[in-house]
């Protein structure tokens, strides 16, 4: 059996993006809890900006996969504080973002979930994570405070 392996040309300039996704999370999760809120947030962006979707994967046995995000996205964390004031960042920028309050873990579903955050006054959300995307300037003064997640 013989592997054929891909060789990428060089010479062809490395993708850069202008734009930024990121996840914050709020620093006291447990590790399940924060890979479920960044999967959770993560498909927020990604509902709204169905632009930042790539093409499909395809293996070398022409098996198929589904398209992902064509740009990393990076995931930080942050005290409540921090996520707090970075909620209001995003607000005053006008930034698309989605957000995970900590009532949502009782939830089992979209309805529930969307009551849970209807029923709590914006400056009351008890954020346990949030996802932004919006130039990179911006998303980065939005996360002023957070720290790369470990």
């Amino acid at each position: 059996m013989s592997t054929q392996l891909t060789t990428f040309d060089s010479s062809v300039e490395p993708i850069r993006f202008d734009t930024k996704i990121a996840v914050l999370l709020r620093d006291d999760l447990e590790g399940w809890q924060r890979l479920n809120v960044t999967a959770f947030l993560v498909s927020g962006i990604t509902a709204a900006r169905p632009e930042l979707v790539g093409d499909p994967y395809e293996d070398a046995d022409g098996t198929g996969y589904l398209a992902m995000l064509r740009q990393p996205v990076l995931v930080f964390q942050g005290s409540r504080e921090v996520l707090t004031a970075a909620h209001g960042k995003a607000l005053g920028r006008e930034l698309p973002m989605s957000i995970f309050t900590s009532e949502l873990f009782a939830s089992g579903n979209d309805r529930d979930n969307r009551a849970a955050v209807a029923a709590v006054p914006r400056g009351d959300l008890d954020l346990v994570g949030l996802a932004v995307h919006g130039p990179k300037n911006a998303v980065d003064k939005v996360l002023k405070g957070a720290v790369m997640h470990p």
